[in-house]
Formats: structure tokens, sequence, C-alpha cells
């Protein structure tokens, strides 16, 4: 008894620890987003003291606050722990304007060439070519948002920008076409992450006929360490929807006419989150709650017939 005792109470401390850790984690970025860094170093502070192993996507978040704060000390002894922790998008790190005030820093220095020492023996020419494909395919999308966050979604402005978005598609499908057929679906050890996740995006982001046709490609990849499972879940849910199937994986939303954010029709909604685990995805209730949707599964269940109706007209 008194065993069982202690285990339940270390599984609720950890409970709470993890749920304090997330409610800082979001609190730092609220503050952030706010230009508040400040504040936002601070909150990042508390949540890292409650926890032994770090994500690299929260240190890399706090290193940014920190350096906005012109708290360089700390924003480089995060960056250290960002990559310590497994972090590979150096190109992203390299132009991320919240970095700019590091880098006439002689520890930036020493960070770039730390950098360099890792991609030594990365095939420097297709890094680059598909890191250009990468940051085609992802500015044309931030410039997307940006318009419709400022002129909204049925308007002029985001009619053009769709149009734009479609063509520079095109565009990196022929490149990347080029690059499969050649050398095949290259993975982190030949060209870096960054660039290795150039191929998913540009695939992700094709007409269904070129994702059929790379999809098992994709999964082969993943088998071979060569791409990310969690990516090849995003491809798996959009290719089942355009084809007039359900989603596994509740990767994919929408939004309907009444302006709100739906859950695209999900098979088995009871049973998502352990196809999301064995994906390396998080729970669904927490991947939705960033489009604010509120995760229900039996509400869920209710409303999936008349969310098939407004998507397909009924017809699975």
């Amino acid at each position: 008894m008194q065993h069982l005792l202690l285990t339940s109470l270390l599984l609720w401390s950890a409970l709470v620890w993890a749920q304090d850790y997330r409610s800082l984690i979001a609190k730092a970025g609220q503050y952030h987003e706010e230009g508040n860094y400040k504040q936002a170093v601070a909150a990042y502070k508390e949540a890292f003291k409650t926890q032994t192993t770090l994500k690299y996507g929260d240190l890399y978040d706090a290193a940014c606050s920190a350096a906005l704060a012109g708290d360089k000390k700390t924003a480089f002894q995060w960056l250290d722990l960002t990559i310590e922790n497994g972090w590979q998008y150096f190109h992203h790190l390299k132009k991320d304007k919240d970095l700019a005030t590091l880098h006439k820093d002689k520890k930036w220095r020493a960070l770039m060439r730390q950098i360099d020492q890792k991609e030594a023996n990365y095939d420097k020419t297709l890094q680059t070519t598909l890191l250009a494909i990468l940051d085609s395919d992802q500015g044309v999308r931030q410039e997307l948002v940006e318009i419709r966050d400022r002129y909204g979604y049925k308007t002029p402005q985001m009619d053009s920008i769709a149009h734009i978005v479609l063509y520079t598609d095109s565009v990196n499908l022929v490149q990347l076409k080029k690059i499969l057929d050649k050398d095949g679906w290259v993975g982190p050890e030949t060209v870096g992450k960054e660039a290795n996740n150039a191929i998913f995006a540009v695939i992700q982001h094709s007409d269904l006929a070129s994702q059929q046709q790379y999809l098992p490609l994709m999964r082969e990849a993943v088998k071979n360490n060569k791409a990310d499972k969690s990516q090849l879940a995003l491809l798996e849910d959009r290719v089942a929807l355009r084809e007039g199937r359900r989603q596994i994986y509740g990767t994919q939303t929408i939004r309907l006419d009444d302006g709100k954010n739906y859950l695209q029709p999900l098979e088995d909604p009871d049973n998502v989150d352990k196809r999301r685990t064995a994906m390396g995805l998080g729970p669904i209730a927490e991947y939705l709650s960033r489009s604010n949707i509120v995760w229900d599964v039996e509400a869920y269940k209710k409303q999936l017939p008349e969310i098939e109706q407004k998507i397909w007209g009924g017809a699975k």
C-alpha cells in the first residue's frame, strides 16, 4: 500500500511539474510576442528549473528572447545548450533577426566555427540548392500569413498571393524532382536536417499526383532514417483527405465558412493519441489548442458527420 501511495505521489508530482513547465513556456512565448523580452527570459528561467531534460526548441526560443532583451550572456548559454540538445537548424539560426544583436560578439564567431565543423562533411552544393528551395517555400508562405493577417481571407490581396504561392510551389517541385530522380531521398547525414526538410516541404505542398508518387519513397526514407516520421504523418494525412478518406493522425485542420477552425475528418478518434505517439507527435489536444480548437472526443464524434457534409458533401 505504501509503495502504491508513493508511486501515485511521484506520478502526480511529475504531472504537476509537466503542467507547470508547459504553462511557463506558454507564458514566456506570450511575453515574447508582446515584446516583453525581459519577462519572457524570466519565465523561461523558471520553466527550465522544473525540467532536467530540455527541448531544443524551447531553448532556442529562450535564446531569442534573451538576445532581444540585451542579455547576451544568457542568450549564448541557451544557444550552446540548444546545439548540445540536438538543434540542427543552423541555416535558420544564421539568418534569424532575433539573434542579430549577437553577431558582432566574438562568441558568435566561435559559434559559427562550431557549426562549420558540424557541417564539414555535407554535400555543400546540394545543401545550398535545397536550402534555397526551402527559403522559397517558407518565404512565400510567411508573406501569405502577413497578408492574411493584414487584409483577411477573402480579399483580392489574398487571391494574388495565393497565385504566387502556387507558381512558387510548381517551380520548386520541378527542381526537387530533378534531385529525387538523380540522388534519391538524401538524408540529414548528407545535407543536414534543415536542407533535408526541404524535400518534405515541397512534396507536402505539391499536387496530389506528386504526393502519391513520392509517398512510398518517403515511407522508405523514414525506415532508413532519412526522413522524419512525424513529417510522414503529415503527408499521410494530407494524401488521405485529398483522396476522400479520413486522416489517421489528426494533423490537418480547416477553417470553414463560419470562420472557425475544425479538425478535418479523422479515423478512430478514440485512439488517435496512440497513433500520434508512434509517429513522434504530441497529444492531439495540445496540438489543436494552437488553432483554438478544444478537443472533446465525444463531441467530435457527434460533430463528424456535419464536418464531412461541409467538406465532402457527405461522401467519404
